[in-house]
């Protein structure tokens, strides 16, 4: 059975929810935000980049590519790979940055 967990966007103090058997990206995608690159879904494109400032997680095989020992051991990881344990506070790094930080009216001008 599923538990959901609160995850805080810092960049902008959005929150949503998240179920633990789904990653962060999925929960993300939730917010309905336009630009919010998706990729592989799998850990081998590195457009989900973001760094978890606080919680529990259990993560999965990401590209060292993408994310190097060092970036996983400073807890930044690909949102596709990742699952929450507990509420989580995140910092969106990256490719993904230009969009989900942007205001709605950058995004919708396409200037985000």
């Amino acid at each position: 059975m599923s538990t959901f967990f609160n995850v805080t966007i810092e960049d902008t103090g959005e929150v949503y929810r998240c179920r633990s058997d789904e990653s962060l990206l999925c929960g993300m995608e939730r917010l309905c935000k336009r630009g919010i690159p998706v990729g592989c879904r799998g850990g081998g494109c590195g457009v989900c980049k973001i760094q978890i400032l606080s919680g529990e997680f259990q993560k999965r095989v990401m590209s060292r590519e993408y994310i190097s020992a060092e970036e996983e051991a400073a807890s930044i990881v690909l949102a596709c790979r990742v699952r929450p344990l507990s509420d989580i506070s995140l910092a969106v790094i990256g490719k993904m940055q230009k969009n989900v930080c942007a205001s709605p009216e950058k995004v919708r001008e396409g200037a985000g």
